[in-house]
Formats: C-alpha cells, structure tokens, sequence
C-alpha cells in the first residue's frame, strides 16, 4: 500500500504499464480549473496555439496547481520514489466533432530521456469516453521501444504523426475518465486516442514525464522542475513555478523550453510542425 495507490493498483501499472482511474479532483475542483483555463484561453488565445500548448504550466497559476497537486504526486512517488522531477506538460484539447486523433505510439521513443522510466500523468479536465476520444493502451506493451514510422498525418495530432505499426487494436483498453480523475502509464506502453466525436470538448492535461532526477537528456540541455525531493544529479536547469499568469519572464523561459522540445522531438526528422 502506498500514499495514494493500493497494491493492487501498484501491481496492475507494473504488469500492464498503466493504471485508470486514479482520483485527484472532485468534478467541483474540476470544473473549477477548467473554468480558470478557458478565461485565461479567452483572454490569451495566443498562448493556446501550435507550441504554446506545450509547458502551459509554466505561465499558467491553474495548470501549475495540478503539476504540484499532493495527492496527484503522492500516486507518482508511490511508483518513482520520493525525488520527483517534472519533465514538462502538454494541453490535448480535441474541439467538439474534431477529426484529430493520436496514434499508437510509445512517449520514450522521441523524448531523448534515459533510462525510459518516466511516468505520464493524464488529467481530465472534461469527461474522457469513447465518443470524445479518451485514451486506449495495450497492456504489457511496455519492454522494448518499438520502431515509429514518422506520417506527419494531417490530422495527427502528434509531433511527427510518429507510429508503431502492426498495432493489434483489439487488445486495446479505453481509459475512461470523469472530469478529476487520472490514468498513468509508462513512457513505454503503446497508446493512443480517437477522434472527438462528441459535441463538447475534450480537455486532457498531460505531464509527462515526471521522473527521478537520475534520468538525463541525451540530446540537448534542457529543464525541468524539482516537484518533492531532492535533485542529486542535477542533470536539468531547474525552472520557476509561475507567481502570475502570462508573466513575461515566465513566457520567456517557456518559450526557451519549447525551442529545445522541437530540437529533442524532431531530432533527425524530415521536416517541423508548429508544436
């Protein structure tokens, strides 16, 4: 038994890569946040495009509570131990009736983090089901980094369209969330999400990954933020939690992150997208 988890939630992430639902929020606190975010949307839309989607946390005050929220990273030192170090974090929103989708993919195979022992976190902001385009795994998919075929599909939503082929979809389980809850998964299991075929939109916040501060990126320098513990090894530049929303230096250092995202995420790749 551990802070947050139980045993047997403990034991379901090791064997399958992944555990849904966790509890984090009531659907009050929720709808709270998502209110907090879609004001901050309404008055900054720019900082909801392309790029700016990614590291939101960093000039964001709603986004950097959930990043730091106790109970959330209880269920993460539960599995990584108490030295916690949060790579960064990622805004999937998928509009009402939106064709956009993420293929089956494993995280760690473009993140350029070693040891591939991060843990991602989706939070649901909105309800995640199969009509809105929640998230599926394959469990026991989480051994060896598979071989992505780069697509840089037009309506796939992934940096590169990245892709592990020969998928079989069957085995598939939907991780099927209500607004304040979460899954995890591992940096390696193979994932994806279908389009949003709903009439409301489907808002994910993802963190991804927190780590323990022994993992390294092996190919640009880059930061991430100390969340609970110590960071030993100091392998990354540690980043700020923000004061205020959309403060300028805040922008600044987001804005340098996501340079070094695009020079990790498209290292040898054939062309770039804006996020």
């Amino acid at each position: 038994m551990g802070k947050k988890l139980t045993q047997a939630q403990i034991d379901a992430f090791h064997r399958d890569g992944f555990v849904s639902p966790i509890d984090v929020f009531s659907e009050a606190e929720a709808l709270r946040l998502r209110t907090e975010l879609e004001a901050a949307e309404e008055k900054w839309p720019e900082a909801f495009q392309g790029a700016a989607r990614n590291n939101a946390h960093l000039n964001l005050m709603c986004l950097d509570e959930i990043v730091h929220n106790p109970v959330l990273v209880d269920a993460i030192e539960d599995l990584i131990g108490p030295d916690i170090l949060n790579y960064g974090t990622v805004l999937f929103i998928k509009e009402p009736n939106d064709p956009g989708f993420v293929s089956w993919h494993q995280d760690a195979r473009y993140m350029g983090l070693e040891p591939h022992v991060g843990i991602t976190a989706w939070v649901a902001l909105t309800e995640a089901n199969d009509e809105n385009g929640c998230m599926q795994m394959i469990p026991g998919s989480h051994g060896e980094i598979k071989d992505h075929t780069d697509t840089f599909g037009e309506e796939n939503i992934l940096t590169r369209g990245q892709e592990v082929e020969d998928v079989d979809a069957s085995k598939a389980v939907s991780t099927t969330l209500r607004p304040g809850q979460m899954s995890i998964h591992s940096a390696r299991v193979i994932h994806s999400s279908q389009p949003n075929r709903s009439d409301d939109r489907r808002i994910g916040f993802v963190i991804q990954p927190y780590m323990p501060p022994n993992v390294q990126q092996t190919i640009t320098p880059t930061g991430a933020q100390l969340v609970r513990g110590r960071d030993p090894f100091g392998n990354f530049e540690h980043l700020p939690r923000p004061t205020s929303d959309m403060d300028s230096g805040d922008i600044e250092k987001r804005d340098w992150v996501n340079e070094t995202w695009a020079d990790i995420l498209y290292h040898g790749a054939k062309m770039r997208r804006d996020y």
